[in-house]
């Protein structure tokens, strides 16, 4: 290879450095020259210093140039805003990528969703037709004002320490003040909570501490701020859980767990029903699905959360029975009304 192809070379290949080190996350200018002068030594080449900072400062510019965008300040370290490099799709890729942005955008993550049509030049032609969505949450994930709790959220998340929020959870009251231990954002039924441990909450089920009651849903729209981390460290790794046992029968004899969670712990040999395990840490999103398990399922274990089931059932039933009687007296009523 001549010498000035070698050149030209070690510019791409300098400025593609860049790039990846950016995209990765922002980056001071010191760690840049650190980074990169690792790079060109691994590459057999040697540079100082002053010369590394006015390459970097060089190939930054030129990259502005090309239309990619590049945040930077005085105080401030570099930041990968933008890039506007071409990706070259296959049919299957341009389809997976319009999917999800289809689904995005229907769960309420509009920015997030024309951050995925843009990277890949996607029109509503890239939908395949076959795929209809229809989740329409109450909620647009994009707003302004969502955007910036998000961003404040997983700064503590990577902090690990104790923080504060104020949850206003009907609208025009002040709110109210949760101090806030592990968390984490998690999806649910196309709606976006915080998910967070509370550490001086007391239960009414377990009379030990560290239950999964403390495990509290918040959701993100109705978060007016989020304090500043303390100086306090999270007390666990890990969220506190229970193992509860449950078995599936009739036309879910044959269950397959799709979740994580969940573990097949015994079949019947003649496939009649399947005993299941699953580890939760949220009771009621766990009892929203039994529920709509029906007469399918029962829950063995733990005792407490099995009766809690079967009164369930009690009152619908009770509620059902009531709403027919009165239908029936109503019926009556109207008849009484008219002439034999």
């Amino acid at each position: 290879m001549s010498a000035k192809n070698d050149g030209n070379y070690n510019q791409i290949a300098f400025a593609l450095e860049i790039l990846r080190l950016l995209a990765e996350k922002p980056r001071r200018c010191k760690d840049l020259e650190d980074l990169l002068l690792t790079f060109l030594e691994e590459h057999g080449k040697s540079a100082d210093s002053a010369d590394i900072k006015q390459k970097i400062t060089r190939t930054i510019r030129k990259l502005r140039d090309c239309g990619i965008e590049i945040k930077s300040g005085t105080h401030s370290p570099y930041e990968l805003v933008e890039s506007n490099f071409p990706v070259l799709l296959s049919t299957e890729q341009r389809e997976a990528l319009a999917v999800a942005a289809y689904f995005l955008a229907d769960m309420g993550f509009s920015a997030q969703a024309s951050q995925i049509q843009r990277i890949g030049s996607l029109t509503e032609s890239d939908i395949p037709s076959f795929v209809k969505v229809d989740f329409s949450p109450p909620v647009d994930y994009s707003d302004r004002n969502l955007d910036a709790i998000v961003r404040q959220l997983q700064e503590r998340f990577l902090q690990q320490c104790r923080y504060t929020i104020r949850y206003q959870s009907k609208p025009g009251t002040e709110g109210r003040i949760w101090d806030i231990d592990r968390s984490e954002l998690r999806l649910h039924d196309g709606l976006l909570y915080l998910f967070a441990f509370i550490p001086d909450w007391r239960s009414w089920r377990f009379d030990y501490w560290h239950n999964i009651d403390q495990n509290h849903i918040f959701r993100l729209d109705k978060l007016v701020s989020v304090g500043a981390a303390s100086d306090t460290r999270w007390v666990s790794c890990d969220f506190p859980n229970m193992k509860v046992r449950y078995r599936t029968s009739g036309q879910l004899a044959n269950y397959k767990p799709r979740r994580k969670d969940e573990v097949v712990v015994y079949s019947d040999p003649e496939g009649k029903f399947r005993e299941i395990e699953a580890t939760i840490d949220y009771w009621f999103w766990f009892r929203q699905r039994i529920l709509k398990y029906g007469e399918n399922v029962q829950i063995l274990s733990p005792q407490l959360l099995a009766d809690e089931i079967k009164k369930e059932y009690k009152k619908i039933w009770e509620n059902l029975s009531a709403d027919e009687n009165g239908k029936n007296q109503s019926s009556i009523n109207s008849r009484a009304n008219y002439p034999i």
